[in-house]
């Protein structure tokens, strides 16, 4: 008869998020990780494998509970507003940690296929979804007609990932919310 897990895989990924934005997934030694998420070293490597292994499950959960919450915002298409509130969670969401995703794909990408194609995924359905919520906001009367769409959502896009790697240094959210109605204001049409 199999024996029932004495552990919260779900709590033990929660723990390993904060982890590797602390230390990185090089600087996240085993002995910090079995010792933070009270895990027993052989439990571990029967549950996950490998170091490598739980880094893929941790970033699903990641993207699960933490980033697809805040993308889905963009999801409904509301034009400019969810692009503002999208924005006003993520930004909470990565002040002084930084986005767990795009440090993984910026620490391992080059070399990992799996975390490269995971940081294509998600750069890509936020593309979508900024292309949605401007097209609608072109509809609403929100954006000028002239607004050539795919390029404003590429570089909404691209921001995203200039600000995740901003949230570790920046002084306060405030930098940040500044830098969103700067970027923002451009497409409405408005003076910065």
């Amino acid at each position: 008869m199999p024996r029932t897990a004495l552990y919260d895989v779900e709590k033990i990924l929660d723990q390993a998020i904060d982890i590797f934005l602390e230390h990185s997934f090089h600087g996240a030694i085993m002995d910090e990780i079995i010792a933070r998420t009270e895990f027993n070293r052989r439990g571990f490597y029967m549950e996950f494998g490998s170091k490598q292994a739980f880094l893929y499950r941790v970033l699903e959960h990641y993207q699960e509970t933490q980033l697809m919450p805040v993308v889905k915002e963009l999801e409904e298409h509301r034009g400019l507003s969810a692009v503002h509130t999208f924005f006003a969670l993520y930004i909470s969401l990565i002040h002084k940690r930084g986005c767990l995703l795009i440090n993984c794909v910026c620490e391992l990408g080059r070399q990992d296929p799996k975390i490269r194609q995971m940081g294509r995924h998600y750069l890509d359905r936020l593309q979508f979804d900024f292309i949605g919520c401007l097209e609608k906001a072109q509809r609403m009367g929100e954006l000028p007609n002239h607004v050539n769409i795919e390029s404003a959502a590429l570089q909404l896009t691209s921001c995203v990932q200039g600000f995740a790697a901003n949230a570790v240094v920046a002084e306060s959210e405030e930098e940040m919310r500044i830098a969103t109605a700067a970027l923002l204001a451009p497409l409405q049409g408005l003076q910065s």
